[in-house]
């Protein structure tokens, strides 16, 4: 690996940070992954924005955009590992975060959850970079996601994820 695609020293590390071999290609998590897909709703009650995360160049299909996420810790759930990632690379406080569904990729050897959330009401999340896995973590418009590069398993997911939330009306 060149020097410009290490990771930094002093990123948040546990036992499951490891790669796992499946098949032909790798998979990041000894325990499997998990990551938090935040939903902030339109006026309309549509879902109207999502948090994403441009990765570092460094990582693993770095410089696409996707989820904040990571290798789940030894014993650990997939929903607490996903709101623990998104603590630690987007600053998200899980007591603001009200999870409605899960989503589970599933591989022989591994398996990634994703956690699909929306703001709790009254809540406010001001998203950002909090460590060195990101380039940046922002707010993203549904309408803006064609001209992003998305992550390819995030992106092939993405509708059914979408489908998760529950359906929501327009306030009075």
């Amino acid at each position: 690996m060149s020097e410009s695609l290490k990771p930094p020293p002093g990123l948040h590390r546990h036992d499951g940070d490891e790669w796992v071999t499946c098949g032909d290609h790798r998979h990041w998590g000894r325990f499997g992954a998990a990551g938090l897909l935040l939903v902030r709703r339109a006026a309309d009650g549509a879902p109207g924005h999502l948090v994403l995360q441009h990765r570092a160049l460094w990582s693993h299909m770095g410089g696409t955009w996707g989820i904040p996420g990571g290798a789940l810790a030894p014993g650990e759930s997939a929903g607490d590992g996903a709101l623990r990632e998104a603590q630690e690379e987007a600053a998200v406080d899980p007591a603001a975060v009200q999870v409605v569904g899960t989503h589970v990729l599933e591989h022989p050897v591994w398996s990634y959850t994703t956690v699909v959330a929306e703001v709790r009401p009254g809540a406010r999340v001001v998203p950002r970079a909090a460590d060195a896995e990101s380039l940046t973590v922002r707010w993203v418009a549904l309408g803006e996601l064609p001209d992003l590069t998305l992550l390819p398993p995030f992106e092939a997911a993405l509708p059914d994820l979408l489908d998760l939330l529950p359906p929501r009306v327009r306030a009075g």
